[in-house]
């Protein structure tokens, strides 16, 4: 577990409040492009797409109440958030796995302004080592501990097959990586005080399929009444994002 992980349990912070602080950092930093100073927490709830009685206890969490009549201070909240998430000091990644996926994240512009340097891509498919991508050249999966070590290396985004992540992670947690963002279609295993997020587009996509079939009306057997708006076998990711 990190240190912020620490201080996050000591302070009582809610797995599900952290989930929500990007999206609040997000509209937040929306609002400031369009230089507003203040903004009240049902102006943020909306922009941010929750209701304002949560966006109000997640924010007293980090010790931000805001001023009756006035609201929150956009730019001293954006610092709170950044600050609770980490982001007001820099955090070094590597890439591993450069098809297409690896390329495009390695070429997305939001992880600098947020302050994740992307300091190595790794594959192991030898006609893309050696390609220069996004300013970067694409080094060998052989050198991954070597990445790792002479750029301090915080966060392993994991981009490759099924078959090849489980390996790739072991390899990243041997060398001393504790945090590890997954996009492979498969569950990885980590010993503890290791952190594991994994992104699914699959999963997103059945989660939204679900609400199309639920505006259609149908399956003829579910009940939206009896299930409390929950869909049949509602997955965790679900009840973690809605907390």
């Amino acid at each position: 577990m990190t240190s912020r992980q620490n201080r996050q349990r000591d302070r009582g912070i809610p797995e599900a409040t952290v989930a929500r602080l990007p999206v609040y950092l997000r509209a937040l930093t929306g609002l400031q492009e369009r230089d507003v100073a203040t903004v009240s927490s049902e102006e943020l709830a909306a922009a941010a797409g929750v209701n304002s009685a949560k966006l109000r206890k997640d924010l007293s969490h980090l010790g931000s109440y805001g001023t009756r009549g006035v609201g929150y201070e956009v730019e001293y909240l954006i610092y709170q958030i950044s600050r609770e998430l980490g982001l007001t000091q820099d955090w070094v990644v590597a890439i591993i796995g450069v098809g297409n996926l690896g390329r495009a994240l390695a070429g997305y512009g939001g992880f600098a302004s947020r302050g994740f340097r992307v300091a190595g891509l790794l594959d192991a498919d030898e006609t893309i080592v050696g390609q220069e991508i996004s300013a970067m050249t694409v080094e060998h999966i052989d050198r991954l501990e070597d990445i790792i070590a002479d750029h301090g290396v915080s966060i392993a985004v994991i981009a490759t097959p099924a078959g090849a992540a489980q390996g790739v992670c072991d390899r990243v947690v041997a060398a001393g990586v504790t945090s590890v963002l997954n996009f492979a279609p498969v569950v990885l295993s980590v010993p503890d005080g290791v952190d594991v997020r994994k992104v699914d587009l699959s999963i997103e996509l059945q989660i939204l399929a679900f609400h199309e079939q639920r505006k259609a009306g149908g399956p003829g057997d579910y009940d939206p009444v009896a299930d409390a708006g929950e869909p049949p076998g509602a997955t965790q990711y679900v009840e973690a994002v809605e907390a």
